[in-house]
């Protein structure tokens, strides 16, 4: 949790965040992703001026473990003085402990946020889905709420000023943004209308922005006319000498990579823009691909 001090902000942590967004649907596969549509609806998950502060947790917590399916688990939430904005018990269950920061007795609007994040340390601790380290088991975290409908309420937590700032969670507010957006992209769901913080709606705009970039990279046929000339340059390259290449954006995931040539089949291997698995085409002009693992149809010039 930041608050107060200064946010970092673009994307340090994308390759991760598309390595997290493989590994989910690698392990829930198509059908089982698209059972969390929609995402949580905002009405479910913020509080009224009416509210007890621990009955309104319990209901809050209620509505999130039935979105991310776990009827059988039960949030057992308490409040205390903490340096993070909340941690979980990740025992065998039925019931799991959840701790938050005192800060959101006063901080209600935000407890959905928090418990957000906690409730999907819970799911992927039953699926047995982790990544090696703290940091990017965090990342993997924040990227699986995100993507199956609860992390908005992460990104609508971000509010930042000239005299102080907060966000929740361990991503950027653009890489927020940038999941968010995929799950847009892919669901057929604006979220635009849920977000509090103006801050929050220009972090998912910028987010939305690079998304969009990913399905413009070569050899998919929406490509500007700049990566088009790079990407003939390489192919040539490629089909003369028969060596491999890797080319694209920095982040390395978003790159594609010619393989084979000379007496073997040229191909080009490059990640799907919806779910980071990367899929192999062989060179020979217009070839639309469909992506095995999360169904899209991809158009490319190859």
């Amino acid at each position: 949790m930041t608050s107060g001090s200064e946010v970092v902000h673009g994307y340090p942590h994308l390759t991760t965040v598309r390595s997290a967004l493989a590994a989910l649907h690698k392990r829930l596969s198509y059908d089982g992703v698209h059972t969390y549509a929609p995402s949580v609806f905002p009405a479910d998950v913020t509080f009224s001026d009416q509210d007890d502060l621990h009955l309104g947790t319990q209901r809050v917590a209620r509505a999130l473990v039935q979105h991310l399916h776990l009827p059988d688990a039960r949030m057992i939430v308490s409040f205390r003085e903490m340096e993070h904005a909340a941690s979980v018990e990740l025992a065998a269950g039925p019931e799991y402990f959840i701790e938050l920061n005192d800060r959101f007795r006063t901080h209600r609007n935000d407890i959905g946020a928090a418990l957000a994040h906690e409730i999907t340390h819970v799911l992927l601790h039953r699926l047995g889905l982790a990544f090696a380290g703290t940091r990017d088991n965090e990342i993997l975290t924040d990227t699986v709420t995100t993507y199956l409908g609860a992390g908005w309420l992460l990104l609508d937590a971000f509010r930042e000023d000239g005299a102080s700032s907060q966000k929740l969670g361990y991503l950027t507010p653009e890489e927020f943004g940038y999941v968010l957006a995929k799950r847009a992209i892919a669901f057929g769901e604006d979220p635009a209308p849920w977000f509090t913080s103006a801050q929050a709606y220009t972090a998912y705009t910028k987010g939305l922005a690079q998304a969009r970039r990913d399905e413009q990279q070569p050899p998919l046929t929406a490509a500007g006319w700049t990566g088009r000339r790079r990407y003939a340059k390489e192919r040539r390259y490629a089909q003369e000498n028969g060596s491999r290449a890797d080319h694209g954006s920095s982040s390395g995931s978003s790159s594609y990579a010619f393989e084979g040539g000379g007496r073997e089949t040229l191909r080009v291997s490059f990640p799907c823009p919806t779910c980071q698995q990367r899929i192999r085409v062989p060179v020979r002009g217009r070839v639309r691909a469909r992506c095995a693992l999360c169904r899209t149809i991809l158009e490319c010039d190859t």
